[in-house]
């Protein structure tokens, strides 16, 4: 599953997807609920385009790493 490219905002509060189960990101919209698991917030340093892990595997989530293509 390859990365997903998103301009993110500097400062202002985002929530990666953990369960793989959002249906339309890889930013959560609320469907972990009752699986135990919880959306990983994070926040980046500057207004830019970002490559966003969405096979779960990054060791550096939310951000991709290349475990995709290992």
């Amino acid at each position: 599953m390859s990365p997903v490219k998103m301009s993110l905002e500097a400062n202002k509060e985002y929530h990666f997807c953990t369960c793989g189960k959002s249906a339309t990101t890889v930013l959560c919209d609320g469907s972990h609920k009752g699986s135990g698991l919880a959306p990983k917030t994070f926040f980046v340093p500057e207004s830019k385009e970002y490559y966003l892990c969405a096979c779960k595997k990054s060791a550096n989530a939310p951000f991709c790493d290349g475990s995709h293509a290992k």
